[in-house]
């Protein structure tokens, strides 16, 4: 009988290599945070220099949104053919280069250029570290280790906006992308000496020297060595393009759950990153006092996607996803309401930032779950973009509404509704995917 290593890996205690290697994807994930936060904390003095117009900021900030969607789209789905590894070092070059030109440019379209190259790349890392993660993670402690990863941005935001006001303060905006793009090759080193390759890609695709591989990573994970690459049914080739397979029976009605729960969610995760200091200082805070709302809610999403971890250990991840999307809901129509009070509203932004964040993690942790290791970046990476998609479209249609004259309270309230919304695609998925899981259990035993 042949072994099969992912089922031991699935169901054995958790070592420290395997933690190990989760915790070098929240490092990657933190150049995540930096980047998305980087323009914005820049944007002032940037615009200052080259008397840019709103449009023209407004192009600044969108360019490594765009990015982000298409890396995730189009170059995360190449880790399922060249293997997660490799991707993300190409990822670290790019971004690492791209951010590090950005100290260079001269006029903003070239700013913009580069802003859109750096979130091609850190698309694709987003999306592989989250499969890596899943993937070196067993069945308990699965959504724990993505949720973690998902730490990073938090982490990245932060560490963003307290770096960028010591450096803009002593060496100018062009620092701080500077700054930036030597973490991320540095990055890229201790990556391509300590980050290893994914086991279900080795044993889907069985590429060059995978038997080796594939025992070094057992040795540190202090497993048995294989004599031989084992067959699992379930990574066989399937006839069909990469993008058909998504769809293909069961998997077409989960794929489009999540990909219309990533938009939702990131919909409205973005309205509340990029406009809750602007609508607060409309609504009468001070700057400093909308500014540091804003921080405390990047702060809370430290804390939010490890909750909601250590929350899916102990219940289902759909139903835990679920309680957050609600909880995200009420926080929001909350915050509105004691905008007025502004030592009671620095306590619910935190709070709402510990929610709101834990809600992308959940879904971080869910997607890698309903897909097979040979579509699996293909699928998360798709996921991703999708959701990108209502992170650019978000922060313009509030702009809209807003010009439009609609009271900041109303526009929370509606984006409050979002998340209740997203409640409805995750339980439905959630319940496709038990059914799912079921049915293959159910076909396993009556063959034996």
């Amino acid at each position: 009988m042949q072994r099969n290593v992912l089922d031991e890996i699935n169901h054995n205690k958790m070592s420290r290599y395997q933690w190990f290697v989760i915790l070098i994807c929240i490092f990657l994930n933190v150049i995540d945070g930096f980047d998305v936060m980087v323009m914005a904390f820049t944007a002032p003095s940037v615009s200052a220099e080259w008397a840019l117009s709103g449009a023209q900021i407004g192009i600044l900030l969108s360019a490594g949104l765009f990015g982000m969607a298409a890396g995730s789209i189009f170059l995360a789905p190449l880790a399922d053919k060249i293997g997660r590894r490799f991707l993300i070092l190409i990822c670290l070059i790019v971004s690492g280069l791209s951010m590090s030109a950005c100290a260079l440019v001269q006029n903003h379209m070239m700013l913009a250029i580069l802003r859109f190259i750096t979130g091609v790349g850190v698309g694709g890392i987003l999306a592989s570290s989250n499969v890596l993660a899943s993937e070196y993670a067993n069945v308990r402690w699965r959504s724990l280790a993505v949720s973690l990863m998902s730490t990073g941005y938090g982490i990245g935001a932060t560490l963003g906006g307290v770096l960028t006001f010591f450096l803009i303060e002593h060496l100018g905006w062009r620092s701080v992308f500077l700054a930036g793009g030597m973490t991320t090759l540095i990055m890229f080193a201790f990556a391509l000496w300590l980050l290893p390759e994914s086991l279900d890609y080795l044993l889907a695709k069985k590429p060059a020297r995978a038997l080796e591989n594939t025992n070094t990573i057992l040795q540190r994970m202090q497993l048995q060595h294989l004599q031989e690459l084992p067959e699992y049914a379930q990574v066989e080739q399937q006839k069909g393009s990469d993008i058909a397979k998504l769809f293909r029976g069961h998997q077409g009605f989960q794929t489009l759950c999540l990909w219309f729960a990533f938009f939702l969610v990131m919909f409205g995760f973005y309205f509340v990153m990029s406009w809750t200091p602007k609508i607060l200082i409309a609504m009468g805070m001070s700057p400093d006092q909308g500014v540091s709302t804003g921080i405390l809610i990047s702060i809370g999403g430290i804390f939010g996607a490890a909750i909601i971890g250590l929350l899916a250990s102990r219940i289902k991840i759909f139903y835990a996803l679920s309680l957050f999307l609600g909880s995200t809901a009420l926080c929001i129509f909350l915050f509105v309401a004691v905008s007025s009070q502004v030592s009671i509203a620095l306590l619910v932004g935190l709070l709402l930032g510990t929610l709101i964040n834990g809600c992308v993690a959940g879904l971080y942790s869910i997607s890698p779950t309903i897909y097979e290791a040979e579509i699996r970046s293909r699928g998360v990476g798709y996921a991703i973009g999708f959701g990108r998609i209502g992170a650019i479209l978000s922060p313009t249609i509030a702009g809209l509404f807003l010009d439009q004259g609609m009271k900041p309270q109303h526009l929370y309230a509606y984006y409050g509704i979002v998340f209740i919304l997203a409640i409805f695609l995750i339980l439905i998925l959630g319940k496709a995917v038990y059914r799912h899981q079921k049915t293959q259990n159910y076909s396993l035993n009556t063959s034996i």
